[in-house]
């Protein structure tokens, strides 16, 4: 497990590639896929944090999404004051608020 800093693009640096990955799907307790981050720009950086979850973490608890919003660094102090920017931050938010733990599928392309 890294030891995220104050910076993102720090971070990122940090995490394994995404090279192969189609796509994450977020899987909820009934099987149901309830939310999905494809491998396209404006959502690789949320999907190399996903996908380093996945690969630490057996699912995405509240710890998980804890150290998630760390790996987010400042975007999360943003995602907090502008909520709904931030969608694959606002749901780490929101476990950690007492949501429900979620599975993380990864798909290769």
């Amino acid at each position: 497990m890294i030891k995220p800093t104050a910076s993102f693009k720090d971070n990122l640096a940090m995490l394994p590639s995404i090279e192969g990955i189609a796509r994450i799907e977020l899987v909820d307790h009934a099987g149901s896929v309830v939310a999905s981050i494809e491998n396209q720009p404006g959502k690789q950086g949320s999907l190399v944090v996903y996908r380093y979850l996945a690969q630490v973490f057996a699912a995405l608890d509240t710890e998980a999404a804890t150290h998630g919003l760390d790996v987010f660094a400042e975007h999360t102090a943003d995602a907090k004051n502008r909520l709904g920017a931030h969608p694959n931050i606002d749901r780490l938010l929101e476990i950690v608020a007492g949501g429900a733990s979620l599975n993380i599928r990864v798909l290769e392309a």
